[in-house]
């Protein structure tokens, strides 16, 4: 006699839970698929697709950057870096600066118009303007320890009480110690030469005794003629006599940090930082710089040493994010802006914001 049960029996297998380790494992696994794709996707359209723009500015910031040009040769075949290169560059004006067209207003300098500092905010960068209307009030000024030590820009703010510096002229870096003491091209302050290079011309950027901006190529015996006071040696030079130098492409040397100097007819001087390699501020190519100065009525201006060098200082304090993960660097000289005497200009500063919409 058969024995009947009254619930058949069931078998119930319980699932093991999983575990944390693997829900991450899977879900990193799952995102580093997407990225991967991703970047596959990016660099076919980028160096073998429709996104041409964005492979010739990756190419030119490589480039210019000297230590890290590899990241260019990469991607891109000797040949149409080349391409790239002289499609962007910017052009050698056909003559220096003409010091006849800057009439710097004595009227204006006996008023004593306050400095004005413009921040300017654009989509791929930020940036800092000051314009000096008394070009009187502009010097330039070196380190003591030519050779072998530059200063940071707020030391040299601070040992000349000045209401302003930027950094000026560019260094060689022998060793990549970056120590900032070995100007190249020329050096004059004051009137004096302070560091030559063993060159028949040089690549002068600064003020004769008018108080006129001086751009150009020139021999010792025309740098001793126009009466040079303040000169360094860098480039390019932007804006020429009214006209602009980059008429094609952004330049050539990327996006990056920048600093640059320019002067309108009237013999206002504009000081120029922009931020770059860091968040909210990628940096700004060379036609950037350009249009800035143009829209503010610069006759003349060129670029100076930028990068991990940009660095504006204002009333005693770093105004902008300098990219260097050390701080603001050692150069071997600044322009720096005097106060007037005895008129507590120091304390006079119009205030401004400026927005500027992404170039197509």
């Amino acid at each position: 006699m058969g024995v009947e049960f009254e619930h058949s029996a069931e078998v119930r297998v319980k699932k093991k839970p999983r575990s944390w380790k693997t829900l991450v494992f899977k879900s990193l696994m799952f995102i580093s698929y997407f990225i991967f794709i991703a970047v596959i996707t990016g660099y076919i359209l980028i160096f073998h697709g429709p996104l041409t723009a964005l492979k010739e500015l990756y190419v030119t910031t490589a480039m210019t950057t000297y230590t890290h040009q590899y990241l260019a040769h990469w991607f891109v075949n000797d040949e149409e870096i080349q391409q790239i290169m002289d499609k962007h560059k910017v052009l050698e004006p056909m003559e220096n600066t003409d010091e006849k067209a800057i009439k710097v207003e004595q009227l204006l300098i006996q008023q004593n118009p306050p400095l004005e500092f413009i921040e300017i905010n654009e989509n791929r960068y930020r940036g800092y303007l000051l314009k000096v209307a008394n070009p009187q009030r502009i010097q330039l000024v070196a380190t003591d320890q030519l050779g072998n030590k530059g200063f940071k820009v707020e030391d040299f703010a601070n040992q000349n009480h000045a209401v302003a510096a930027i950094n000026a002229g560019g260094f060689s870096d022998p060793g990549g110690e970056g120590r900032g003491g070995n100007p190249t091209g020329i050096l004059i302050t004051d009137g004096k030469i302070l560091h030559k290079d063993p060159l028949v011309s040089y690549n002068l950027i600064g003020f004769d005794q008018n108080d006129v901006m001086v751009l150009g190529q020139y021999s010792l015996e025309q740098i001793e003629q126009l009466g040079i006071r303040d000169a360094v040696s860098f480039g390019p030079f932007l804006i020429v006599n009214g006209e602009p130098m980059i008429r094609q492409g952004d330049g050539g040397w990327g996006v990056a940090p920048r600093t640059a100097i320019g002067q309108t007819k009237d013999g206002t001087v504009l000081l120029l930082v922009i931020d770059g390699r860091q968040w909210g501020s990628m940096g700004a190519t060379l036609k950037d710089v350009q249009t800035i100065m143009l829209e503010h009525g610069a006759e003349n201006a060129a670029n100076l040493d930028g990068g991990s060098s940009s660095t504006l200082v204002l009333e005693g304090k770093v105004k902008n994010k300098p990219s260097s993960t050390y701080g603001p660097r050692e150069v071997p000289s600044a322009f720096i802006v005097l106060p007037e005497r005895n008129l507590g200009a120091e304390s006079r500063l119009l205030r401004s914001e400026v927005k500027i919409n992404d170039s197509p």
